[in-house]
Parts: structure tokens; sequence; C-alpha cells
């Protein structure tokens, strides 16, 4: 997978190295550009599995893209939690983040960035190796 490859090209520079650790979402649920970052979500599955398909604004887009745009992570997946409570869930803040920091450098205008609540907790190093998708392939959806 291409976002794979790049953000393991990132962590072997230290471009991005320790951003998740330690990271939790703040509670309050504004967003941070003054505008929704997240349009929609919605749960999908796929054969036995769930996933959370998080589809981005344009603005939520432009801004995740922006260096420094990992500070601002915690307070747009509020948004998303606003949408689907039931998506606090351990590792799904971690993955959302690496999408948030990843999805658009990498793989722009991807139409969702979807979370898994079946993929391991991992560390910050294997999340982004593994494309923000450890434990296994991305969906076919």
């Amino acid at each position: 997978m291409r976002l794979a490859r790049l953000a393991a090209v990132a962590i072997a520079g230290g471009v991005m190295s320790g951003m998740l650790s330690g990271i939790s979402a703040p509670i309050a649920a504004a967003s941070p550009l003054g505008a929704p970052a997240v349009d929609h979500v919605e749960w999908a599955k796929w054969g036995d599995l769930s996933s959370l398909r998080v589809y981005p604004t344009p603005a939520g887009r432009d801004a995740s893209a922006r260096p420094g745009a990992s500070a601002q992570a915690g307070q747009v997946w509020n948004e998303v939690l606003a949408l689907a409570p039931d998506a606090d869930i351990p590792g799904m803040y971690e993955q959302f983040a690496c999408h948030w920091q990843f999805a658009e450098l990498f793989e722009p205008g991807k139409v969702s960035w979807n979370l898994e609540p079946w993929r391991p907790e991992v560390s910050y190093q294997d999340m982004v190796a593994a494309g923000c998708n450890p434990g296994g392939t991305e969906e076919p959806f």
C-alpha cells in the first residue's frame, strides 16, 4: 500500500517520531477549524468485521494536510465521537490520528478514512508502518 511505504519513509527519517505517544482525545467537541472537519460517518460490515467510515469535509482534508495538523487530531476526533459515540473504543483514536496525519499527504482525496475496532493496539511506529491499518490489509470498500 502506498500509504504504508511513504509513512515508513517518514518514520525512518525521524520526521514524525513519537507524535502519538501518550496522546488521548480531549473531551471538548468543537472543531478547531471553525467549520466541521467531518462531514459524516457510517458503520459498515466487511464479512463479520465492522469498520467506521469517516468522511472528511474539504476543510478537514485541507487542515489535515498542513504542517502541525497532528495537534488538531484530538479535537477533530471529538467530531467523530459526536457522530458515532460507540467509536470510543481502544485503538480507534490512534487509527484516526494516523489517518488525520497521513491520508491526505499520501492518498489525497481518499473517499473515507476507515477505522476498525478489531485492529490491534500497536505502537505509533507500528501504526504508521502498517499504513494506519495494523493487523491486516485495508478492507476492500
